[in-house]
């Protein structure tokens, strides 16, 4: 089988980028909610929105990766409040202004993360000043509070904490339950700044101590949006578009009804993101199993696994269901496979083990596979039947082939054979595909495709 036919997915290596959104809804569409309008304006309470600006220079670096905006995000999605744009900005009192002043005309509520600490570069307090268009006033009741966490610390505190203490004239500071860094509530017009540590527990705490609930307040809103994922593996990209096509075209329809999105994941295949915005939690994720039923019904068995699932976790599934052993034999892949499914807890009770016969000597002697060629579908068969029997164990899955860069055999770079043994009355078979990409990649992606096939496999077995 060629790569890009039927068993591998395009664009291997890729998810770093934002999905491809292909939306039953009609982009930006505004979705009718209860509730009070935003401000006195005239934007449903449900299509409030929201935008995120992380703070910090070494963001910017690469130095630590925003996990923040990330955890803002589906806390914002969990109460039915948009999120169309996330910023991140360095250590700057006019850029994070600039961004904070294009977050405001866009959008009716902005959570800065960050720049709240009591050192030279923490310049957050300073940039909300300049978009409220307000000075800084010392809270002295804070800055007491402040000296008396210290004392009582037994340490004394540095002066540059006092900046802490500094609020824009019109704004309300967040008291801390955690750290010393408050975070604040800015009024801007009929929209608001918040403000929360960059430190994540702090910002957690915070964020749901105050900033959600704020926001749930002022927009009057209690819907929730929920989202869904249902991994893939087996075709590209543009495949699943045109399967999932007519099913878009009927949610074009209904104005109320999910947005779909794919994501293309590399070694971890297409996922397919279902998006559903409720009167409540309960009222989400009922229509959330109502269209993941219908996607289902269409994809089929290409569907691994839902959200956290990977394709190990639906192996190890399916052998408890069935009640059945796996032992392997990897040449090409040297033990990957078997790190995957070692990877799920239990494993022990349906994983036998693996022989990694990197050597032709160890598939003839340990494994018995015949004398002669080794990346041929005849020893990857008699692969998967000595693991089977060297392990003590039902089923055999083996993996032969040529990662490159140099062919072997005289069969080429990215060609890999897949065997299988013990699953039902049939005899040992095997497939071969070809698979695109370095070393590696041709490794990983046959890890994955080798799982899918025994998945697959164990799913038709009665």
């Amino acid at each position: 089988m060629v790569a890009g036919e039927g068993q591998l997915h395009s664009r291997a290596g890729a998810g770093r980028g934002e999905p491809h959104e292909r939306k039953g809804r009609k982009r930006n569409q505004a979705i009718p909610s209860r509730g009070r309008l935003w401000g006195g304006g005239n934007r449903p309470a449900g299509a409030v929105r929201v935008e995120i600006v992380s703070v910090g220079t070494e963001l910017l670096l690469g130095q630590i990766v925003d996990t923040n905006s990330a955890w803002i995000a589906e806390r914002l999605a969990a109460h039915g409040l948009d999120c169309f744009f996330q910023t991140r900005v360095g250590d700057n009192i006019e850029r994070i202004a600039a961004a904070c002043r294009a977050a405001l005309a866009r959008s009716e509520a902005v959570i800065l993360c960050g720049g709240l600490g009591p050192t030279q570069d923490d310049v957050t307090r300073e940039a909300l000043g300049r978009v409220m268009g307000s000075p800084l006033i010392r809270d002295e009741e804070f800055a007491r509070a402040l000296g008396n966490r210290f004392v009582a610390l037994g340490r004394t505190m540095p002066e540059s904490n006092l900046r802490q203490a500094d609020v824009p004239h019109g704004a309300r500071s967040i008291p801390p339950t955690t750290g010393t860094a408050p975070g604040l509530v800015c009024p801007v017009g009929g929209k608001v700044m918040y403000a929360v540590p960059g430190v994540p527990a702090e910002m957690k705490e915070m964020v749901e101590r105050v900033v959600m609930a704020d926001l749930v307040r002022r927009a009057g809103s209690t819907g929730t949006i929920a989202s869904r994922v249902l991994r893939t593996w087996g075709v590209s990209e543009a495949r699943l578009a045109e399967m999932v096509a007519p099913r878009l075209a009927e949610l074009d329809a209904e104005p109320e009804g999910a947005t779909i999105a794919f994501l293309a994941s590399g070694f971890e295949g297409i996922k397919v993101r279902i998006t559903i915005r409720g009167d409540d939690e309960a009222r989400a994720g009922a229509l959330l199993d109502v269209e993941e039923e219908r996607l289902r019904a269409i994809l089929g068995t290409l569907v691994f696994g839902v959200d956290d699932e990977a394709m190990e976790n639906a192996v190890a599934h399916l052998l408890r269901e069935k009640g059945l052993t796996m032992g392997l034999a990897e040449s090409v892949t040297g033990g990957l496979v078997a790190a995957r499914l070692v990877g799920v807890p239990g494993a022990s009770e349906w994983f036998r083990g693996s022989v990694v016969a990197y050597d032709e000597a160890v598939k003839f002697s340990v494994l018995g596979v015949p004398q002669g060629p080794v990346v041929t579908e005849d020893a990857a068969r008699a692969m998967a039947d000595g693991a089977r029997r060297v392990l003590h164990a039902e089923v055999g899955l083996s993996l032969t082939g040529v990662a490159g860069p140099d062919t072997a055999e005289g069969v080429d770079t990215g060609t890999v054979i897949i065997g299988v043994a013990g699953i039902g009355a049939e005899e040992p078979s095997a497939i071969t595909i070809r698979l695109p990409g370095e070393r590696q990649t041709v490794r990983e992606l046959a890890t994955i495709s080798a799982l899918d096939l025994v998945r697959k496999k164990l799913r038709a077995l009665v």
